[in-house]
């Protein structure tokens, strides 16, 4: 399988303009979702869904690493099969996330709670990192699966770490959260 290289070209740009507005719109979405809309309201309904999308961050970020791991040995369909694998997780992750907060709205960490100072600055960093790695996620791939080799592997070198970061902390911030509730 032979992979081709463009040099950057202006057909990129309506690509990228449209990753933007598509992240900016998820990102309006999920805002709008957990601080505007009313939840459901539905009592024990999939309270399974947190730790299913903590799941489904914990299998992204094992997939990144092993993509990591692919491309270092120079396995590119490896590589490439775990980093689908990864956005397939982080997708499934999106639609229970969504799903979540839909039916139950934001849950908080209690007021009182050990490790409070922590959770916050963790869980802001895990919702702005988020925020960026979005549309980074969106243009990697979309720079990969366009043969754009080059331009895939710039943006990846940033994407990657943020990624692998909002995939842990999610986990990471998930477990507090449960401890801290009981």
């Amino acid at each position: 399988m032979t992979m081709t290289t463009q040099a950057p070209t202006t057909t990129s740009r309506p690509a990228i303009a449209a990753i933007l507005a598509i992240s900016l719109a998820a990102t309006l979405f999920l805002f709008w979702l957990i601080y505007v809309h009313p939840a459901a309201g539905t009592s024990g309904e999939f309270a399974f869904l947190p730790a299913l999308d903590a799941a489904f961050n914990g299998l992204s970020a094992v997939s990144l690493l092993m993509g990591y791991t692919f491309i270092r040995a120079r396995r590119i369909r490896a590589h490439r099969a775990a980093m689908s694998t990864a956005f397939g997780f982080s997708t499934l992750f999106l639609v229970g996330y969504i799903l979540h907060h839909a039916l139950h709205g934001d849950v908080r960490y209690p007021a009182h709670a050990a490790l409070r100072a922590v959770y916050l600055p963790l869980l802001a960093s895990h919702i702005i990192l988020a925020v960026v790695a979005l549309p980074l996620v969106l243009a990697a791939f979309f720079f990969s699966l366009s043969g754009r080799i080059p331009q895939h592997r710039r943006i990846a070198r940033w994407t990657f770490p943020l990624w692998l970061y909002v995939s842990i902390t999610g986990v990471v911030t998930w477990a507090m959260l449960r401890m801290a509730r009981g």
